[in-house]
């Protein structure tokens, strides 16, 4: 793939994530060339406004939050290594036929017939075969979860390099709209990545769009307040196509917004020449898409899934889940691959303790440490992604009013936002960290700040009572 091109499925590896990946050997296979460090994330909401930052620099003995990359670019070092193990055997371009249990077999040992007549029997199988895993069905391990009433749209985005007075492009952006939250994730100096959930009416629409008519919408979602959003959906959705009234609708809106074509917040009407000395609100916004990279729109979507156990058992033994098979996660958090790259992480030294002390791999006692280190820590991250999303589909003021005092006052606490980023693991020592995580958490502790504050009486807890009620009279002035 030319160095300028970039596929539209990216991930964020979190320093939990790329230190696993440098003990087992594959990030040195890694493009390192095709990677991005994200030293900052900027989350805020789309009708309040109400933002929070969290930044690398406030985190211990860490320089990055994460690093976004390629699935195309993990899957090409994972494949490297494998090619440069002796000791592994990778069978390709095959499918699996099915699954049995061997007849009178005592040992429970799973066969696994391949399309290309080989059958395999297996002392451990491992499920790493997503959503859809025959390895789950073959266990009959059951599982809970539902869609989401919405679809994710990504894009692979081009856009001018940030200008020498601005800092690299090296900040995440998200902002939660009611009709779900769009995301801009660095590849590169001028290439990021979209990820956009709304509801599906809108997907279908904006996937089908021109580049051009995306392009200016993505602009405007990251800017345009949420009422001029949903006039401009309407126009959309009533058959405005062509990328010129598409521009026409946006510039009418802000010009109606009171939007000065010298701000960043501009984007049809923006008189900001590039390269020059930049607005003073220009680091709060990801810079404005120029066109997007041909074959990338895509859409596809979205769901909440969680096995009820990782484990098979009886008719089903031997049999073990990570990953998509085991969880699905929505991707607002950017949390998918790292907690299945934690459960591989966890059950590889699960498996060589039992092979240290002899003792039967695929046994159930054998994998129970496994199941007991990652369900309850996926679910954690699993609930609080579900959580976040469902706090921010909603427009009742009062719950606007909460989410947003919570999250400013939140903001403006430092060291509490290090504390929360240490305790979630945005360090390199911990476990899977996101901003969009420690966002849920924030929320979630803003009621146990301002009880605490009023039992202690202290000086601290009238500090966090003062921005509670400045941060809620900055609310309420803009909702």
């Amino acid at each position: 793939m030319p160095s300028d091109a970039y596929s539209n499925r990216v991930s964020s590896i979190t320093d939990a994530s790329q230190h696993f990946l440098k003990r087992i050997g594959v990030w040195d296979y890694v493009e390192h060339a095709r990677t991005n460090p994200v030293h900052q994330m900027q989350v805020w909401d789309g009708i309040s406004g109400a933002r929070i930052t969290f930044d690398a620099s406030e985190i211990p003995e860490s320089s990055e939050m994460a690093r976004m990359t390629e699935n195309l670019n993990l899957q090409r070092a994972l494949l490297r290594k494998l090619s440069d193990t002796p000791s592994v055997q990778v069978i390709q371009s095959v499918k699996v036929e099915s699954i049995e249990r061997e007849a009178g077999d005592a040992n429970h040992w799973p066969l696994v017939h391949l399309s290309n007549g080989l059958t395999l029997r297996a002392r451990l199988l491992v499920g790493a075969d997503g959503f859809n895993s025959p390895v789950r069905s073959f266990a009959g391990i059951s599982s809970y979860g539902w869609s989401y009433d919405t679809q994710a749209v990504v894009a692979t985005l081009n856009h001018a390099p940030r200008g020498p007075f601005q800092a690299p492009n090296n900040t995440a952006y998200q902002r939660f709209l009611p009709t779900g939250p769009i995301a801009f994730l660095p590849l590169s100096p001028g290439i990021s990545s979209l990820v956009w959930s709304t509801k599906p009416h809108l997907a279908a629409v904006l996937s089908k769009s021109s580049p051009g008519v995306l392009e200016q919408l993505i602009n405007a979602a990251f800017r345009l307040p949420e009422t001029s959003l949903q006039y401009i959906y309407k126009r959309l959705l009533e058959g405005a196509t062509s990328s010129e009234e598409i521009k026409g609708e946006i510039a009418f809106r802000e010009r109606s917004d009171g939007i000065s074509s010298h701000s960043a917040y501009a984007s049809a009407t923006s008189l900001v020449s590039e390269g020059g000395i930049p607005p003073d609100d220009a680091d709060a916004l990801p810079p404005l898409v120029t066109s997007i990279q041909p074959s990338t729109i895509a859409s596809f979507p979205l769901r909440y899934n969680h096995a009820e156990s990782y484990l098979g058992e009886g008719a089903g033994s031997r049999t073990v889940l990570v990953g998509d098979a085991a969880h699905t996660v929505h991707p607002l958090a950017g949390q998918g691959l790292n907690l299945g790259l934690g459960d591989v992480d966890a059950l590889s030294r699960c498996i060589a303790q039992a092979l240290t002390q002899g003792s039967d791999i695929g046994s159930y006692t054998t994998l129970m440490p496994y199941a007991r280190e990652r369900y309850f820590e996926n679910h954690k991250v699993m609930s609080a992604v579900d959580k976040l999303h469902k706090v921010y589909s909603s427009t009742a003021q009062p719950v606007v009013w909460a989410r947003s005092v919570g999250v400013e006052v939140i903001n403006e606490l430092d060291s509490v936002k290090a504390a929360l980023m240490i305790n979630a693991g945005a360090g390199s020592q911990l476990q899977n960290a996101s901003g969009w995580d420690l966002l849920a958490k924030s929320i979630e502790n803003l009621a146990g700040f301002t009880n605490t504050s009023k039992m202690i009486g202290s000086t601290v807890g009238a500090g966090i009572q003062e921005l509670a009620k400045n941060a809620g009279q900055r609310i309420f002035g803009r909702l």
